[in-house]
Parts: C-alpha cells; sequence; structure tokens
C-alpha cells in the first residue's frame, strides 16, 4: 500500500510496443514539433516584456541562462526518452524510478504547463489576429467578455490533432518553416539598425522595485533573505531568466511521442537536442538584435519586434512579424493539444485518471477523448479569463518536473544498471544533480504569488489522487491479490 510503488521497466516497453497509437514520425518530424511548441510567446513577447521590466539588455544573458538549463534537462529528457520511450514522458520515467506519487505530481504539472500554456497563448494569438486584420476587439481583444477568436482557433486546432499524429506534424512543420523565416528576417535586417548606445549599460544597475510592487509580487529568493525588491541589476536578470524559461519549456512534449515515433532510440534524442539548439540561437540572435534596436525603457511590451521595426520606418516587415507570431503560436497551440492527449493517456493507462480517457480512436490512432476533454478546458479558460498573470505558473510546473527527470536519471541507473541505454548524460550523477538544482534556483526566481498558486494546484492534485488515482491505479494491491498477500 504504497505511494512509492513503481511500474517495472519491461512493463512500459512491453505495453509501447503493444499499443495501439501509430508510428508515423520520424526524426525531421520530432525537430518540426519541438521547435513548433518552443519558438512563440517567449521570441515575440517575453523579450520585450522582461528587457523593459527586469534585465534592460541583459535579458540576452537571461535567455542563455534559460538555455543552459534547458539544455542540461534536455541531457537527462534525452538518456530517458532514448532508453524508455513511452507516452507520458517525465510522468512514466518518475513512475519506473521514484514512485507512483512523485509520478501523479509531475504529471499534474505537466497538465497544468501545457494547457495553461495553450491558453495564454491562445489568447496571444486572437490578439495578434485581430491587430493585423483590424478584428473588432470586442471578439478578439484581451478585454473582450468572451475572446471568440481564441475558442475558434482551440476548436479548429483540436480537430486536426484528433484526426492523427501525421496529420499534425505535416501542419506543425509548415507552420515551422514561416516563423523561423520570419526569425531570420528580423536578424539580417534588425542587424543594420542596431545602435550601439542602446545596449550600454548592457547590465542596468540595480533598482528599488516601482512603488506597490510588495512581497507576494517579489521573487521568493529575495523575499527569504529578506531583500529590498529590486529589478535590473544581477537580481532582476536571473529573475528574468526565469520567466523567459517560459520560453524553452515544451521541449519535454517530445517526449511523449515515444510510442508515435519509428525508431524511438536514436530519433527522441536528435529531436529534443536538435530543436532546442535551433530555438537558442534564435532566442538570443532577437533579443539582442531587440535590444540593440530600440532602448529598452521605450520597448513596446504588446508587440516589442513590431514595432520596433515600426519605429525605423519599416512597417512592412513589423506585418511579416504578425504573420510570424500568429503562425508561431498556432505551432505551439498545436503540439501543446497533442501532447495533453498523450500525458492523459499514459495516466488513464495507468488507472490515476479515468480509463476512458485513454481511449484510443480506432481509426485515427489518437486518444480523442483525453485531447477534446483538455480543448474544451483549455477553450474555456482562454474565452472567459484573462490569464497573463498566471504566466509564470507555466514555467514553475515545467522546472518542477524537470527536476524529478533529473533525479531519475542516476536512480534508474542504479536500479537498472543493464538497461541498454542509446544515449547516456555524460558525468553522472553530478551532472544531473547540479541540473536539478539550477532548476529549483531558477523556480527560486519567481514570486511568492507563483508559488502560492502552485501550491494550490498540487493541494487539489493531491486530493484527486487519494480520492481517486491511488485506489484504482494499475499498481493498487487491490488489483494483485497474489503480489499483497
Amino acid at each position: 500500500m504504497s505511494v512509492l510503488r513503481t511500474l517495472p521497466v519491461e512493463v512500459i516497453l512491453r505495453r509501447g510496443e503493444e499499443a495501439s497509437l501509430k508510428r508515423r514520425l520520424r526524426a525531421r518530424d520530432l525537430v518540426g514539433f519541438g521547435i513548433g511548441i518552443i519558438i512563440g510567446t517567449g521570441i515575440f513577447t517575453l523579450a520585450g516584456v522582461e528587457a523593459r521590466q527586469h534585465a534592460g539588455p541583459a535579458v540576452t544573458l537571461s535567455f542563455v541562462i534559460g538555455a543552459v538549463v534547458a539544455g542540461l534537462a534536455a541531457l537527462c529528457y534525452a538518456e530517458l526518452a532514448s532508453s524508455v520511450p513511452t507516452a507520458g514522458s517525465a510522468y512514466t520515467y518518475a513512475l519506473a524510478t521514484v514512485g507512483e506519487l512523485f509520478a501523479w505530481i509531475i504529471g499534474w504539472d505537466l497538465l497544468l504547463e501545457f494547457a495553461l500554456g495553450a491558453a495564454v497563448v491562445s489568447r496571444g494569438w486572437s490578439g495578434y489576429l485581430a491587430n493585423l486584420f483590424d478584428l473588432p476587439p470586442a471578439l478578439f481583444g484581451e478585454n473582450a467578455v468572451v475572446n471568440v477568436g481564441a475558442v475558434l482557433i482551440i476548436a479548429a486546432l483540436t480537430t486536426v490533432a484528433v484526426l492523427g499524429i501525421r496529420q499534425s506534424a505535416t501542419f506543425t512543420n509548415a507552420l515551422v518553416l514561416v516563423k523561423v523565416a520570419v526569425c531570420v528576417l528580423v536578424l539580417v535586417v534588425g542587424a543594420f539598425f542596431v545602435r550601439r548606445a542602446n545596449l550600454v549599460p548592457f547590465l542596468p544597475p540595480a533598482q528599488p522595485a516601482p512603488p506597490g510592487a510588495g512581497t507576494l509580487h517579489q521573487p521568493v529568493v529575495q523575499a527569504l533573505l529578506g531583500l529590498t525588491p529590486s529589478v535590473y541589476g544581477v537580481a532582476g536578470m536571473l529573475t528574468a531568466a526565469a520567466v523567459v524559461f517560459f520560453g524553452y519549456t515544451g521541449f519535454e512534449a517530445l517526449a511523449n511521442l515515444g510510442e508515435e515515433t519509428r525508431h524511438p532510440q536514436r530519433d527522441l534524442r536528435i529531436g529534443i537536442l536538435g530543436a532546442l539548439g535551433v530555438c537558442a540561437l534564435l532566442y538570443v540572435g532577437v533579443s539582442l538584435v531587440l535590444t540593440g534596436m530600440a532602448d529598452y525603457r521605450t520597448i513596446d511590451p504588446g508587440a516589442p519586434l513590431a514595432a520596433a521595426f515600426n519605429a525605423v520606418h519599416l512597417p512592412w516587415v513589423g506585418a511579416l512579424i504578425s504573420l510570424g507570431a500568429v503562425a508561431g503560436l498556432t505551432s505551439v497551440m498545436m503540439v501543446e493539444l497533442v501532447t495533453i492527449g498523450r500525458i492523459g493517456f499514459a495516466m488513464g493507462r495507468d488507472g490515476l485518471l479515468p480509463p476512458a480517457l485513454a481511449r484510443v480512436h480506432p481509426r485515427w490512432g489518437t486518444p480523442y477523448r483525453m485531447t477534446v476533454g483538455g480543448a474544451a478546458l483549455i477553450a474555456v479558460l482562454a474565452a472567459l479569463v484573462p490569464i497573463s498573470a498566471l504566466a509564470d505558473m507555466v514555467s514553475i510546473g515545467a522546472l518542477s518536473a524537470m527536476i524529478i527527470v533529473a533525479v531519475a536519471v542516476p536512480v534508474l541507473r542504479r536500479a537498472r544498471p543493464e538497461l541498454a541505454r542509446p544515449f547516456r548524460v555524460p558525468l553522472s550523477p553530478v551532472l544531473p544533480v547540479l541540473t536539478a538544482l539550477a532548476c529549483l534556483y531558477l523556480m527560486l526566481n519567481l514570486d511568492v504569488l507563483t508559488w502560492l498558486r502552485f501550491a494550490v494546484w498540487l493541494a487539489a492534485g493531491l486530493l484527486i489522487y487519494f480520492g481517486y488515482g491511488y485506489r484504482n491505479s494499475r499498481l493498487a494491491p487491490a488489483r494483485h491479490p497474489r503480489r499483497s498477500a
């Protein structure tokens, strides 16, 4: 009757081979999916917002720090994904190593990350579309009573996600080409308008936080040390790093596609590391160009890139950026919807959620019930709730999941040293431990209010686990009377 009961790796691998999901993805599809979910809000919005509010031109270093931490976590994901290719990614890794309770927590965190992320992005998509085509703000704007645009895009993408993984990959890859082309355009054209004066000082000196920024809006690490709330300086750069980490979240979604990849032992690590590398280069380059084109104190937080090019009398570039933002945010939502379906599929298959959610469509080969159910919740949030203040929740959910993944690497090596590992994290257990500590430090740079909201989410998840999942789990002794005797 232990909450730390585990599922043998052999069972996970066997049922992956027996699963009704279709193996239709190749390495290039995974790289496309990865870029599709990573490049979005981080590059089109957060770079400008965090430069203005916390870091100045040093937001470029914030993206570098975020890339390093994400890269360390990606190495851990790559080892586990190539060794235990399965739907559910970090959730299933935890179930095989540190126990069911931690698996539930990580699955619950991932559902938070991708559901809330999709809702936030859908509202941003609606606003960009309204700006691009001059649509009525009463239906498409952030201040709309019901954000119709957000609901429509979620409905349309859910249809694609349900129809099949191959269709989802093709659609996502097309959108990825558009937004990568726009990012390259920003780098090439914007480089001619970079001014040295805008980059000096590169790390603005620390300043007291604006009036009204109380303890709840102070980074946890500052509150614990009793420091006065401040912005800019090293503390501001680290706070920005914790926030822009939102822009790197999502690469872990690829690990959920292990049962739909043709050669998972090879292709998963190529997809995870390849997508993260491409996106890190684009993030750092675009943030450097943006802060070089515009004074960080005057950056438009709503559409920073488009406004920067409008300011240098290149409105056609601004229009193309808006088009790229629409494409970019669309691909983010597409991959998030696909991922939510796979996480719910894995948890339902294990009995921690109702098994009906794990039902796979006999023709389309997708977990259609979980995908549609998750999309319905996302649509309600996107339609009615202004959730920009909750964007940090995506970062804290992802970082907490990455801590457990990092811990799982040395635990699984110790428990199963003979397991085939096509990719191995170097310097284990040192590197996984450093990864866990780095993720924890970034979490501590998020504000107190974010931690309180996260605690409420975890408490709700634990109530569901002990009220339903613990008793109905396929690992529960009631399902295995001989083993429990």
